[in-house]
């Protein structure tokens, strides 16, 4: 007979912890996986601005359109990873689906874009992204370098398989075909110190 051993935390522990918090405003946010929890790193102005950058130029793309941008505070409920995460930037097309009445966990996005840091790059291509990979509604998942010029799309093609376009030139765009929005690379790095 072999053991299993059991998660540090459940969901449903997690997400009280969370939300208690967040009253806290010096409260560290955590995204939960399959048991533990893990303290989120502070934004640095790099990340902040490509962050807004992106949320700003999705926004007026998607103005006419029924999808929602939004950034940063709104958890990603993965059940099939046993999973929560917090996205820099989430695109919403069909009606939000919630974890619960409190509206602040959605288990839908169609497209979520992480901006990297030197600390979480790794963990943002691997697990984080097999993680996001299980939610059907998912389309796009793009990754952002803060400390260069460098933008990694997964899209996920028609027979299922996830599709890479990497770009590192500023002159050039990165086109989220299913809903629709052509970024200007230049326009995601605008105004990055540093770059």
């Amino acid at each position: 007979m072999s053991t299993q051993p059991l998660p540090l935390y459940s969901f449903e522990d997690y997400l009280a912890t969370e939300r208690a918090a967040e009253a806290d405003p010096a409260g560290i946010k955590h995204e939960y996986l399959a048991g533990e929890v893990f303290a989120m790193t502070g934004a640095s102005v790099a990340r902040n601005v490509i962050t807004a950058n992106v949320t700003s130029l999705l926004h007026a793309q998607l103005a006419d359109k029924p999808c929602l941008v939004v950034s940063a505070d709104l958890k990603v409920r993965i059940e099939r990873a046993d999973a929560c995460m917090y996205p820099d930037v989430m695109i919403l097309c069909d009606p939000p689906e919630l974890h619960d009445d409190r509206k602040d966990c959605v288990s839908n996005p169609t497209a979520v874009v992480e901006v990297l840091s030197p600390s979480t790059e790794a963990y943002d291509r691997g697990a984080k992204f097999e993680c996001y990979r299980t939610l059907d509604s998912l389309q796009h998942y793009l990754l952002i370098a803060q400390d260069r010029v460098s933008i990694d799309l997964y899209s996920r093609g028609s027979d299922g398989r996830w599709v890479l376009e990497a770009s590192n030139r500023l002159d050039g765009s990165v086109a989220l075909d299913t809903i629709g929005c052509d970024l200007a690379i230049a326009d995601i790095y605008a105004k990055v110190p540093e770059l």
